[in-house]
């Protein structure tokens, strides 16, 4: 089975480096970090036999409007998701213990999430790092005594660092949604069958006018098309004029490209950003 060159934002052993590495599995799977979500746009892009992994929305922090944006302006298909539970472990070197500790690196978000757990332990000072794995690889290669990480089970360990306690997160319902990535030109071939795709993202703006979005809802409903999400962004430069960016669930293909056809003309600028299985719960 030929290994799948998958572009991830952050270090190995971060959360979209686990979420690759489920997605694909059992294949063979190579990450190539990118430091920045524009950085893993543009190296996708620069390589259309790459696939890439992007996540869109978490049910705490909301929509990831770059990341929305970025598709957008990408030629990039979405040919899939995962929806990824988020937890969170507390690690360091072997030997050390909690008591022993006092200081505890990661993303400002996980220590956040982990708020209460911290509290729990004043004897840790902590100290925001820029990744959850990049955190981890730090006190793995730095051999840092004393300090502990905040970041997934995979990361820690595959930087070797011993697990003391396992889901410290304030909320347990903390899940990422995640979307596969591919050129157009590849799209088809490692996307799903027809007969599996039962989900699509589009976007679209509407003219400034009295009940536009009310008609193009109502002729969706018409269709049988379930709306799951719904996410507008302001149009820069076009004064209270909006983007909407649309996720459809639907029984039958045929009914949802007729749906498509049926509003087509309503809206100004629509794309399709992608046609795709719906993911059902990872754990």
């Amino acid at each position: 089975m030929q290994t799948k060159k998958v572009t991830i934002q952050g270090v190995s052993g971060c959360y979209h480096d686990a979420a690759a590495h489920i997605y694909f599995s059992p294949g063979e799977v190579e990450t190539i970090p990118c430091a920045t979500f524009q950085s893993m746009f543009d190296t996708l892009s620069s390589d259309a036999s790459l696939l890439g992994i992007v996540a869109i929305e978490n049910t705490i922090a909301g929509s990831l409007l770059q990341n929305h944006e970025l598709l957008r302006q990408s030629s990039l298909r979405i040919i899939g998701e995962l929806r990824l539970r988020i937890s969170h472990v507390l690690c360091a070197l072997p030997g050390q213990t909690v008591e022993g500790l006092t200081e505890v690196n990661s993303h400002p978000m996980a220590l956040m999430q982990c708020e209460q757990y911290l509290r729990r332990h004043p004897n840790l000072k902590m100290v925001e790092r820029f990744d959850t794995a990049g955190s981890a690889r730090e006190i793995a290669e730095g051999n840092l005594t004393g300090h502990a990480a905040v970041c997934g089970e995979y990361a820690a360990n595959l930087y070797g660092l011993e697990i003391l306690e396992r889901g410290i997160e304030t909320n347990k319902r903390n899940f990422t949604r995640f979307l596969i990535l591919a050129d157009p030109l590849v799209a088809a071939e490692s996307g799903p069958a027809e007969r599996d795709i039962d989900k699509a993202s589009i976007v679209f703006t509407l003219p400034h006018t009295n009940g536009a979005l009310s008609k193009i809802l109502t002729i969706l409903s018409f269709y049988d098309m379930n709306l799951s999400k719904i996410q507008s962004t302001p149009i820069v430069g076009r004064e209270w004029e909006y983007r909407f960016y649309v996720d459809l669930t639907f029984d039958s293909l045929a009914r949802y490209r007729q749906a498509i056809e049926a509003v087509r003309p309503l809206c100004r600028d629509l794309s399709i950003l992608g046609e795709y299985a719906e993911a059902r719960m990872t754990h």
